[in-house]
């Protein structure tokens, strides 16, 4: 059983205290580290504003046996570091892991620059790169020895929020189910699943048997859990702070089609645009991704393509914004 008391600093902290190949580098994003100088000395490395130069040193530092850590805004990570990480990291496969901040709706008021959104897409096409989005703090502390420990690449959706959720051992590769149904499937990973949780349980006291699955890593993902709750379930719907191109619904809609296995796949994500910037709970609200408007979204898609209507937990709110042009309509894969 995981430490429920440990945070990311504490866990990566003991880490790098039990294996002398660990290393820490940050490009000036030091607010989830800012104890480890201290207490890790020269094992940690501040290159500031620099990230393609963090990654090509981490590299650098991966080829003489390390396994360095590197930590940067997410959206400068991925995408002004890419041919980095692509070229330096992907190609030789070498155990770098790349720690994201503040990616999709956590960027909250930034503006569409600092808009993580695309973060996914752009590792997923990487071969070899693991990817890690844990659904709050506690999951990011019980899944980061695993992904550190793994000899392959890894990016980490920074997110250590605190949620109620109380989670399964972690294992790479491995979803985990946190509520059980045969009406519809929610399928989540990162910060949306606990909002999605919440959301479930108002649907389950509404006599509407919905089940959560909590992707946790999209790469290697659990193709398995995925085909079950497609043959299971009358109803797919996946819940993302992403876009829809490249990321958990354009990936499950991959497995689906590999596997030839046809379902209705209602995709709730960002279609082809950035989000409104704001507070948090602004954003949430405004995007429809609040516990209460999940709800009323999850009933709409199993009122239009599960067969039958579906008992509404909260009928009264309105149905989330569209905009002009968008179409939130499902997808047989």
């Amino acid at each position: 059983m995981s430490d429920p008391a440990a945070t990311y600093e504490s866990t990566l902290a003991a880490l790098v205290a039990a294996d002398e190949r660990i290393v820490v580098l940050t490009a000036e994003n030091r607010a989830a580290i800012r104890n480890l100088p201290a207490q890790i000395g020269a094992r940690f490395i501040d290159v500031g504003i620099c990230e393609q130069t963090m990654v090509g040193m981490a590299a650098g530092l991966a080829l003489r046996g390390r396994v360095p850590v590197v930590h940067a805004l997410a959206t400068f990570l991925t995408l002004r570091a890419f041919e980095f990480v692509r070229t330096d990291v992907g190609i030789g496969r070498l155990p770098v892991k790349l720690v994201g901040g503040v990616p999709g709706f956590l960027s909250e008021a930034n503006g569409p620059t600092h808009q993580a959104v695309d973060d996914i897409a752009v590792m997923r096409a990487i071969p070899g790169m693991e990817i890690f989005c844990p659904a709050d703090a506690a999951e990011l502390a019980a899944g980061l020895p695993a992904v550190l420990a793994s000899p392959a690449p890894a990016y980490i959706r920074f997110n250590a929020r605190p949620s109620p959720l109380v989670h399964a051992t972690f294992a790479l590769g491995r979803a985990e189910v946190l509520s059980v149904g045969d009406d519809l499937a929610v399928l989540g990973a990162g910060m949306l699943v606990p909002a999605a949780a919440e959301a479930c349980a108002s649907l389950r006291g509404a006599g509407i048997g919905a089940r959560l699955l909590n992707l946790r890593t999209l790469a290697p993902v659990d193709e398995a859990a995925i085909l079950t709750a497609a043959r299971g379930c009358r109803v797919l719907v996946t819940v993302e702070d992403h876009l829809l191109v490249g990321g958990l619904y354009a990936l499950v809609a991959e497995v689906l089609v590999r596997h030839r296995v046809s379902v209705p796949v209602v995709p709730l994500g960002l279609d082809a645009r950035w989000f409104r910037p704001g507070r948090l709970a602004d954003v949430l609200e405004h995007e429809g991704f609040t516990p209460e408007r999940l709800a009323a979204r999850f009933c709409r898609a199993l009122d239009e393509h599960g067969g039958r209507v579906a008992a509404r937990p909260d009928a009264g709110r309105e149905e989330p914004r569209r905009e002009a042009g968008r179409d939130e309509r499902w997808q047989i894969t």
